[in-house]
């Protein structure tokens, strides 16, 4: 949930950025431009005033009349490219550097390789572009503190959407399959009306709600099928075991037994299975010493099938937990049965605390069953069973509030580690 968080976060921030970035550079763009056509507006008044002044001072100095004022031939402060450019015969203007105020000159040239030079007062220009400087940071802040409100407020309801539309995914992944997201904005699940074409959130969280009720209804449809098959075969069976136990002795009539007694196991396992799945099943608490339950389990296994092993009991420190003592014997004596049948000797049932460890010394658990636990009827290499014990062990656990974690010990062999909720 945490990883899920800042993913969340993550895809917030990272549209918050953008949307920042975005609005900068816009922001960025548009105010150059302002401000390089507000300028040239500002310096190209200056530069016409300055030259028609200019104009004045040099008909004035030609006629002979007083100089305007502003208006000197090589006056101390005009800029030395000016003073050149005028030198050389040709007239230019310049926005002064050293002057104690924005000045614009205009020079040109006179008789005797002299400049003729005309100081404008240039300081409402340039307090006119700072302003306007002011004004487009000020108004571009405002637009891009206004837009990253608005857009992070719309990122995060997209978002929060998602964020609720995975949470449901991952309780249906978790097994379960009543969750649904709920979209008002997505078509009903029930009748498969699709979601509005403006609105792709709502459309994954439709198709979601969708899937989940098709897999409930096939899940349920199995689980149906199964119980009902599990029950009808029991009353057959029943009257097969009773034929059974009618047969003269000898081997034939063991090997008839042994069958029926095969599958009347196999019909009780999936009647269990069928309960686990429609999750009818309930824990009757009651204090229970672990050690004691070890023992049970182990004397009620024997040797292990076809091996003659029996199971070793190390009781590292015994506990007292509230829990169910039949399934937990269940639970134990299906571990301890699948170390037996599919593993090799010796097999050592753990006690330490809340925490019961069953473990075996033969080539471990599959890869597919570590990856996605248990699955009912496989096996692998021909083993013998229906991949049924370790089902009805993990869903047993399920009851009581217990973890039971499957892994391959160092050196070899499997290892199922039932952890109890009072641990």
């Amino acid at each position: 949930m945490g990883r899920l968080r800042r993913r969340a976060a993550g895809l917030t921030w990272k549209a918050a950025v953008f949307i920042t970035v975005m609005c900068c550079g816009l922001a960025a763009l548009l105010g150059v431009l302002v401000h390089v056509s507000v300028t040239d507006q500002t310096v190209g008044e200056a530069r016409d005033h300055a030259l028609d002044r200019l104009t004045q001072a040099t008909e004035a100095f030609e006629a002979g009349d007083r100089l305007p004022p502003g208006a000197g031939v090589d006056p101390a402060g005009l800029p030395a490219e000016l003073r050149t450019l005028a030198a050389g015969g040709r007239r230019g203007t310049m926005v002064g550097t050293g002057d104690p105020y924005p000045t614009m000159w205009a020079a040109g040239p006179v008789s005797g390789g002299r400049a003729l030079a005309v100081q404008v007062d240039y300081a409402q220009g340039v307090r006119t572009i700072e302003g306007l400087d002011r004004a487009i940071l000020g108004s571009s802040a405002l637009a891009i503190g206004v837009t990253l409100l608005v857009g992070a407020f719309a990122v995060t309801r997209v978002t929060r959407r998602l964020h609720s539309t995975a949470q449901v995914a991952r309780r249906i992944s978790a097994g379960d399959l009543d969750a649904r997201v709920g979209d008002p904005r997505a078509g009903d699940p029930r009748t498969g009306g699709p979601a509005s074409p403006q609105d792709e959130v709502a459309a994954v969280a439709g198709a979601l709600d969708t899937m989940a009720s098709s897999l409930q209804n096939k899940l349920l449809s199995e689980q149906r099928f199964t119980a009902d098959v599990a029950h009808e075969l029991r009353t057959p069976l029943t009257g097969l075991h009773a034929a059974a136990e009618l047969l003269p002795p000898g081997r034939p009539t063991e090997l008839v037994r042994d069958r029926v007694a095969a599958l009347r196991t196999l019909t009780e396992d999936l009647l269990e299975i069928s309960r686990l799945d429609a999750r009818s099943e309930r824990a009757e608490v009651d204090a229970v010493r672990l050690g004691d339950v070890a023992e049970r389990v182990v004397r009620a296994a024997g040797p292990g099938a076809g091996t003659g092993i029996g199971t070793e009991i190390s009781i590292l420190r015994d506990a007292v937990v509230e829990t169910d003592r039949r399934r937990l014997e269940r639970v134990l004596g299906n571990l301890v049965a699948n170390a037996h049948r599919h593993g090799r000797g010796p097999v050592t049932l753990t006690v330490d605390g809340g925490v019961i460890t069953v473990r075996d010394h033969g080539d471990g658990y599959p890869e597919y069953l570590l990856g996605h636990g248990p699955q009912r009827f496989r096996t692998e290499g021909g083993a013998r069973g229906h991949g049924l014990g370790l089902t009805i062990a993990v869903g047993q656990a399920e009851v009581l509030g217990a973890r039971l974690v499957f892994a391959n010990g160092v050196g070899g062999g499997a290892v199922a580690v039932l952890t109890l909720a009072d641990s």
